[in-house]
């Protein structure tokens, strides 16, 4: 027995659950401690660093779920220790206001705590996706588990941002508190006896984890497709610590506003994920490499115009121009998902969980790099130019990674790997 469409909506909760409460770390609190405490970019950029760098445990966090022990755990276990960290990541930027040195060690241990959560919650659910979804369903299990992700974030990023003005530190942590708590209660609930009902692998490789993760890398199509999600995932996390102190700085927006302008980019991710999704698996229309490589060019595109906006100033309209962002980047993401999900089940046996948490790696890996990279150059350029043209640099910077991506999709992603459902993936190297 696999998992039913209604069952993969209910994993999906989870999904949509880690990211209502992963953007307000990564956006909320990054503009709060950029724009209203004054601090450089630099410094949320490193926290957020940290939680994606110790997400380079993925791979063992998947390791575990290809031996077949208890999913739900992981997933509720995870889910609690996001929950605390998110909690406190709150919590140490209302302490910075006060006492500088103690919120900042308070943030450094609840940013960490955010990364062992997402790592050990979300690898075990996508685990137990691939491992417990009929083959025939994969492609379709990915997108909607990332569509209501997406949701979730722009969501929480537009709810929330409603209720944050006028800001104060005790509207702050009302506002973490009530997204918490929803988003650690409905994850209980949606994985409630779910794992007992599917059979998924009982047992797993043998073989010391060390050794599985050779199997892997040693598989060429493994390999390169890390390389590309690397490259890739660079260029879409470069811009995710800048573009709310963008907002603020050159063109006045509020908190409030900063993170309703978040939201609507996730809306725009979205939309992107559900044309993808409709054209390429209903109608059948192009392959996943075809929709990898117009969404990385449009996102480089539609970079190129913020940049230019702020050159305009506050009447600018910025909301369309990031929304565009956000619907390129949700086309090249889900094709990119749609790939992954296709490929964790091709070579050895019994290694989708390893593969799954090997590009989780990397992902994560590249989203820190990205993250902390754009926020420092920003700071640099800050020194040298007035702020609209610091910030332009490097979304231009940005759009030329996006490029390079397209040009290496179309290398990586020669075989063709489609969107329909039951249509086996062919790549390079079988």
């Amino acid at each position: 027995m696999t998992l039913s469409w209604l069952q993969i909506m209910r994993l999906g909760l989870v999904q949509m659950a880690l990211g209502a409460i992963v953007v307000l770390t990564t956006s909320t609190l990054n503009r709060l401690m950029v724009v209203e405490l004054a601090l450089p970019a630099v410094l949320p950029g490193a926290l957020v660093a940290l939680h994606y760098g110790i997400q380079i445990t993925r791979p063992q966090w998947g390791y575990k779920s290809d031996t077949g022990g208890k999913r739900t755990r992981w997933i509720i276990g995870g889910m609690a220790i996001l929950a605390l960290g998110g909690l406190s990541a709150a919590l140490g930027v209302v302490l910075m206001e006060m006492q500088a040195t103690l919120g900042l060690v308070v943030s450094i241990l609840a940013y960490a705590a955010i990364g062992v959560g997402v790592g050990a919650s979300g690898t075990s659910l996508l685990a137990l996706l691939a491992t417990a979804t009929a083959p025939e369903r994969r492609p379709a299990a990915a997108t909607i588990t990332w569509l209501m992700m997406i949701f979730g974030i722009a969501m929480t990023a537009g709810v929330s941002g409603q209720f944050l003005d006028p800001y104060t530190p005790l509207r702050l942590m009302e506002v973490v508190g009530v997204v918490i708590l929803g988003a650690f209660v409905l994850t209980c609930l949606a994985v409630r006896g779910i794992e007992r009902r599917v059979v998924a692998r009982p047992e797993g490789p043998s073989a010391p984890f060390l050794e599985g993760l050779r199997e892997v890398w040693a598989e060429r199509k493994a390999r390169m497709f890390t390389l590309f999600v690397f490259l890739s995932m660079t260029a879409y996390f470069m811009q995710e610590l800048i573009l709310e102190p963008y907002s603020g700085l050159v063109f006045g927006f509020t908190p409030g506003q900063s993170t309703t302008l978040s939201g609507a980019q996730n809306g725009g991710v979205f939309l992107g994920m559900v044309v993808v999704g409709v054209a390429g698996t209903a109608l059948r229309l192009f392959t996943l490499k075809t929709w990898v490589v117009v969404g990385c060019i449009g996102s480089a595109a539609a970079l190129i115009g913020v940049s230019m906006l702020g050159q305009i100033g506050p009447s600018a309209p910025l909301l369309p121009a990031v929304i565009g962002l956000g619907f390129f980047n949700g086309m090249f993401a889900v094709a990119a998902i749609g790939s992954m999900m296709a490929l964790a089940g091709q070579g050895r046996d019994a290694r989708e969980g390893t593969r799954m948490g090997l590009w989780g790696a990397a992902q994560a890996i590249a989203a820190g790099f990205g993250g902390l990279t754009g926020a420092a150059l920003v700071d640099v350029a800050r020194l040298m130019m007035d702020d609209a043209s610091a910030f332009g640099t490097v979304f231009s910077i940005e759009a030329v990674l996006y490029l390079a991506s397209a040009l290496m999709a179309l290398r990586v992603m020669e075989g063709r790997i489609s969107m329909s459902p039951g249509t086996r993936a062919t790549v390079p190297g079988e």
